[in-house]
């Protein structure tokens, strides 16, 4: 009271003249008090809580592994991955420090020095000078304090903000941790967000293994990540990173010697990494973003911001064999297929790939109107190099291979397409489906030795109809008796039919033991089925194969084996469902039988490079539209399938069999990962109860009605000395000690391709 009673006393002793002056001096500065406590309160309410403070929040990629833990994928909206204190070398740091921040280490969050010599150069010498410190920048990058294109008081508010947040930071943490806090969120340019994933980027290493000259360069970019970019302006960027190596000098930090030996040096740049991110496996990758997807979202997460690591089956060199194995057997096919394709008499084709192809283009489905549709339509039909680049496109061939590992259900590798650079393409491993042919006919007889028959059970290998079906060889070969192994062997459509047919293996249990060896698409009940005529994914088929070599136990192929977040808690893990599919005996007798398909039927081409236990079944359908191949080792199961994306391109010829267009794909991979991988040879095993008599019915009743039991032998002998009929028994497996088996003079081209 006193003192308002003393400023109106003074008040009142003033004149007329100065009463007006002190109203306006009070009035100003009553204004400029609320100005600066409106603004004081702008800057406090866009400030971060102390909650975000003490625990920023910062996008993390999430980070994709192969089954050996190696890198290789990441998901992100900004590439960044952490690093802790320990992981930064004392060359970074020290470069960091030299040229950002020379008191790092002494200020309190804000260099008041270095404001003042800032505000003196940029006004007075003109020469515009920075003074936020490391801290300073560390709050722009975890709070978003930077507003981009700033007018003056932009500018105020977000350097106030900074000095305050600043000094909250330096309350809340160590320097070490606010170092490492920064160079984990850091811009490095190319997408690079984090010292961690600038290291990659530029230099393809470990932070931890960064030269001096390699550091300079990545706190170079930290000014300016577009001014000072290595590719597109390497001149500038090395004359930064030289710049960075003398403020190392400077303060004590490099002898002159190394200044000299580091400054000139090569930026030596991994170029093809910066210009564009490839991935060995993007087809899986793809897959496991998908499913991942799922995960985080059950889990509260985000896949592309939370930093999760995703452990996955693959295994990135079998991958890589795989990718050789594709690339090198369809650079020569696809000359050999141009060179034996026509478009002549195609024209309703092309016109229609053509319309379809101009409809699909932006600048089409953008016109105005139908009459500027119309007029860009004709512009393109007429355009020969357009029109010609259409068909290029419907004549490539295209190919799915993937590779599981028996028992386990793990995929080991996969290649969804011929362009291994289009991450997101169609997957032609998972995304397609299409008629197996022959490659369904082991199916076929897993059923009738499921069903009770066995290898050298005979049927009669003739022409004949069926409800007005009548299935043909695809060699024109007919006559006398075969037995199971030789049909399945050298792919014999009647054999095949006449098992469905005359009741041996039903269409329902067809379909049955196929749905339960891994098919998941719906079969059409039909005879037919019996030479592979309903559609099936190539990742299906191989699904079925694994089964059958895992003694007929059925196992859910699995993409992804864990998740974690990113402190490496566990989110989820996937364990694959497993299941009976059908009898470890049945199993085994048709293991044996598809191992004969490859030691002398339609894939005996495989023994020309390869030569452990293996099982498998080519295919081939009508008009050679579809080729496959589909095989298994006791450890590794594969299916190939070769063909095109439009079904009215196809093969011309017999390269278009599965044994020459898809085979060599199997043939190639298996025999350059064994021998890379020198994994010792495994043999298929046979179930104690499989026995030599197992093998060694007979097919041919007695004339009590009962078939012939474990003294074959002499029944055979019998039955052939009277009716003089060619009769097999068949006494091959692996398993049985001093076993031969008479074989049988086969033609082996592959039966699917006549229904």
């Amino acid at each position: 009271m006193k003192m308002f009673s003393g400023i109106k006393k003074f008040y009142n002793s003033l004149t007329p003249k100065k009463k007006k002056i002190f109203q306006f001096s009070v009035g100003g500065l009553s204004v400029s008090v609320i100005l600066f406590l409106a603004f004081m309160i702008h800057v406090i309410v866009g400030l971060p809580s102390i909650e975000e403070l003490e625990n920023p929040q910062t996008n993390l990629a999430s980070k994709v592994y192969d089954i050996n833990n190696n890198l290789i994928g990441q998901f992100f909206i900004e590439k960044r991955i952490e690093i802790t204190k320990a992981d930064i070398p004392e060359n970074l740091e020290k470069a960091l420090i030299a040229t950002e921040d020379r008191k790092f280490y002494e200020h309190w969050g804000v260099d008041v020095d270095r404001i003042f010599k800032a505000i003196f150069k940029t006004i007075f010498l003109a020469k515009p000078q920075g003074a936020s410190t490391i801290t300073q920048q560390l709050a722009k990058n975890l709070y978003g304090l930077r507003l981009g294109s700033e007018n003056f008081f932009e500018t105020l508010t977000r350097k106030v903000r900074e000095w305050i947040s600043a000094i909250q930071i330096e309350r809340n943490f160590t320097k070490d941790e606010i170092l490492e806090m920064y160079l984990n969120t850091s811009f490095f340019g190319r997408r690079a967000y984090g010292v961690y994933s600038a290291a990659d980027t530029y230099f393809e290493k470990n932070v931890k293994d960064l030269l001096p000259h390699e550091s300079a360069l990545l706190v170079g970019l930290l000014k300016s990540p577009y001014n000072f970019d290595p590719i597109r302006k390497k001149d500038n960027a090395t004359a930064r990173r030289n710049q960075v190596l003398m403020n190392m000098y400077d303060f004590g930090y490099l002898s002159k010697e190394d200044y000299e030996k580091y400054s000139k040096l090569p930026l030596d740049i991994k170029r093809e990494k910066i210009i564009r991110e490839t991935n060995e496996a993007p087809h899986f990758i793809e897959m496991v973003r998908k499913q991942a997807q799922e995960v985080a979202a059950r889990q509260g997460k985000n896949l592309y911001t939370d930093g999760l690591n995703i452990y996955t089956t693959l295994d990135i060199n079998m991958q890589r064999v795989a990718n050789k194995a594709v690339a090198d057997h369809l650079k020569g096919y696809q000359e050999l297929f141009d060179k034996n394709w026509s478009w002549n008499n195609k024209e309703a084709i092309v016109a229609n790939l053509v319309r379809n192809a101009i409809n699909d283009l932006e600048e089409y489905r953008e016109a105005a109107n139908q009459t500027e549709k119309d007029n860009i339509s004709k512009k393109y039909q007429n355009d020969k190099r357009f029109v010609d680049s259409v068909k290029k496109i419907a004549q490539t061939i295209e190919t799915g291979f993937v590779v599981l590992e028996v028992g386990t259900g793990e995929i080991r590798a996969l290649v969804g397409g011929q362009n291994q650079k289009f991450f997101y393409g169609l997957n032609h491993v998972s995304q397609i489906k299409r008629q197996p042919g022959s490659a369904f006919k082991p199916l076929v007889y897993a059923a009738a030795i499921e069903n009770g028959l066995y290898p050298a059970f005979s049927l009669l290998n003739e022409k004949f109809s069926f409800k007005g079906w009548s299935p043909k060889n695809a060699n024109g070969a007919y006559g006398g008796y075969m037995t199971l192994r030789t049909g399945l062997a050298a792919s014999v459509n009647v054999v095949a039919a006449r098992l469905m047919t005359e009741g041996y293996a039903p269409i329902y249990k067809v379909v049955d033991i196929a749905q339960k060896l891994g098919i998941k698409t719906e079969l059409q009940p039909v005879y037919s089925l019996s030479l592979g005529t309903s559609e099936v994914s190539p990742l299906e088929l191989a699904n079925s194969y694994a089964s059958i070599a895992n003694q007929g136990i059925y196992v859910e192929p699995i993409i992804i084996k864990m998740v974690t977040d990113k402190n490496e808690l566990l989110l989820e893990e996937f364990v694959p469902e497993s299941k009976e599919a059908m009898s470890k005996e049945a199993a085994a007798i048709t293991v044996n039988m598809m191992e004969d398909v490859i030691n002398a039927g339609t894939g005996a081409g495989i023994r020309a490079t390869f030569s452990r236990p293996a099982g498998g079944k080519t295919g081939t359908t009508q008009e050679y539209a579809d080729a496959w191949f589909v095989g298994f080792t006791p450890t590794l199961c594969a299916a190939a399938w070769v063909g095109f994306d439009d079904r009215r391109v196809k093969f011309t010829g017999w390269y278009g069999q599965g044994s020459s267009a898809a085979l060599p794909i199997w043939k190639n991979f298996f025999t350059d990962w064994y021998k890379e991988s020198k994994e010792p040879i495994a043999y298929f095993n046979l179930p104690s109860t499989v026995t030599t008599a197992t093998f060694c019915r007979e097919s041919i009743e007695r004339g009590d009605g009962r078939l012939a039991g474990p003294n074959c032998g002499a029944v055979i002998s019998d039955i052939v000395n009277s009716k003089n009929l060619p009769i097999e028994c068949d006494l091959v497996h692996r398993g049985l000690k001093g076993s031969e088996s008479k074989k049988t003079t086969t033609n082996t081209h592959d039966g699917g391709s006549e229904w």
